[in-house]
């Protein structure tokens, strides 16, 4: 009967730390999915960032005024 015992408990050890492994790999699948996000809107505005320096490279090298 011990060694049954000893059996039930192992199997509840590996299927509680099975568990907690899934637990963790969507806890971090959600993260990854939040700085997904976040990292597109970032882009975002690093883009529209770029598009104003440009216009401002473009003003500044405009020495003549054509183009204001």
């Amino acid at each position: 009967m011990g060694g049954f015992t000893l059996v039930v408990v192992a199997d509840q050890e590996r299927a509680s730390a099975l568990a907690a492994v899934r637990a963790e790999i969507d806890r971090v699948e959600q993260q990854l999915d939040a700085s997904h996000g976040e990292n597109l809107e970032l882009a975002e505005k690093l883009t529209a960032l770029r598009s104003q320096i440009a216009e401002q490279d473009a003003e500044l090298a405009d020495t003549t005024g054509f183009l204001k």
